[in-house]
């Protein structure tokens, strides 16, 4: 279920980010692919009020960890969903 930990990328990632990872995982355990937008500004904006700025190849990372284990339509629905928060971002 966690088998994402085991990512050589999260290696030399700081742990302040990957305890936000494990946060947003754990919260998106068991959701659809719909509900995961306001987990995802979630962590967004948790990370911002630190001070935390999230790497493109970071955010690859916890888009496949929210990934895991759904439906291909499910998977497809994040793929919206991020593209929504990345647009948002770029306000």
């Amino acid at each position: 279920m966690n088998e994402w930990l085991n990512n050589p990328a999260l290696q030399g990632i700081d742990p302040i980010k990957l305890e936000l990872i494990k946060s947003a995982a754990a919260q998106t355990q068991g959701k659809s692919g719909k509900s995961l937008a306001p987990v995802m500004m979630a962590l967004i904006t948790s990370a911002g009020k630190k001070g935390i700025r999230f790497t493109p190849e970071e955010m690859s990372l916890v888009i496949s960890v929210l990934k895991e284990g759904k439906s291909e339509e499910e998977q497809n629905q994040i793929e919206g969903m991020i593209q929504m928060v990345m647009s948002y971002m770029k306000k």
